[in-house]
């Protein structure tokens, strides 16, 4: 009987529902916005700029959070602190990323990382009663460090941080490597993935990269659109395929930037961050 049906189903449902690659498309995704110091990139177009303190345009354009980078190894990201002030004044739903680099104490970085967010709370006078965690893993880490640092984020707030990943072939080595007890761990921490091509063979699609990892059945963001430093300027790449045609810039932003799709509705967006961040 269910082969029957699909026979009959127009085509261009069918189309839709196979290149579904979340449980949303494109357009229906909540859009979350992720920077460091490197933002705001050069104007590249007529349209809105933004600043970290002045982030209306985000907002009007469609962004629900913004995610800021806090440190890269031993480098705090100087912009950190304004950024979130910038989105605590808009109301976005707030987020902050750590770079985690191989070869230094994880213990370290995570004391580090939570500190700087609770004296930036303090000193902004920030209005969020939480915030999302993120780590951010270099590929050259080892899965022993990524469960360390992670655990020890855990332990200092009561919650696991969110991870993100590139699309690399070598830290999926590190991932299907890892012994049962890591990767119960990192099953803890929701996975946020970079994808910004369907040309990557058996990878074309967020759920094939997840399970990929060979630790994650399923993923909470999805970044589709990034920014690559190329021939001294700014290059856009953004993901085209199915029902995710993701446009070059956001809106009508005069410049690029960082994207990035829940995988869900606005109401599960608001749900997802409200049990999973850091209530600092």
């Amino acid at each position: 009987m269910r082969f029957l049906i699909l026979r009959i189903l127009p085509v261009s449902l069918l189309f839709t529902s196979c290149a579904q690659y979340g449980k949303v498309s494109y357009e229906k995704s909540p859009k979350i916005i992720n920077v460091s110091a490197y933002d705001p990139k050069e104007k590249q177009r007529a349209g809105r700029p933004y600043s970290p303190l002045d982030q209306s345009a985000l907002k009007a354009n469609g962004s629900h959070g913004l995610i800021a980078r806090c440190a890269k190894g031993a480098e705090l990201d100087h912009k950190c602190a304004d950024f979130l002030a910038g989105a605590d004044r808009q109301g976005l739903l707030l987020g902050s990323y750590y770079y985690l680099l191989p070869g230094s104490s994880t213990t370290h970085h995570a004391h580090r990382f939570t500190n700087r967010l609770r004296d930036i709370k303090a000193s902004r006078g920030l209005r969020a009663d939480r915030i999302l965690l993120v780590a951010d893993i270099d590929t050259r880490c080892s899965a022993a460090e990524t469960v360390a640092f992670v655990s020890k984020i855990k332990q200092l707030t009561g919650k696991y941080p969110v991870v993100y990943l590139e699309n690399s072939d070598i830290i999926r080595r590190s991932l299907n490597n890892a012994t049962p007890s890591q990767k119960s761990v990192l099953r803890k921490c929701p996975y946020w993935l970079a994808l910004y091509s369907n040309t990557h063979a058996n990878l074309t699609t967020p759920q094939e990269l997840t399970e990929a990892s060979g630790i994650w059945s399923t993923w909470c963001m999805w970044q589709y659109g990034g920014v690559w430093w190329k021939n001294n300027r700014s290059q856009p790449f953004n993901y085209r395929g199915g029902s995710w045609q993701t446009p070059k810039y956001f809106g009508n932003l005069d410049r690029p930037l960082e994207r990035n799709g829940f995988n869900g509705s606005l109401t599960e967006l608001h749900a997802f961050w409200q049990r999973q961040a850091w209530v600092w």
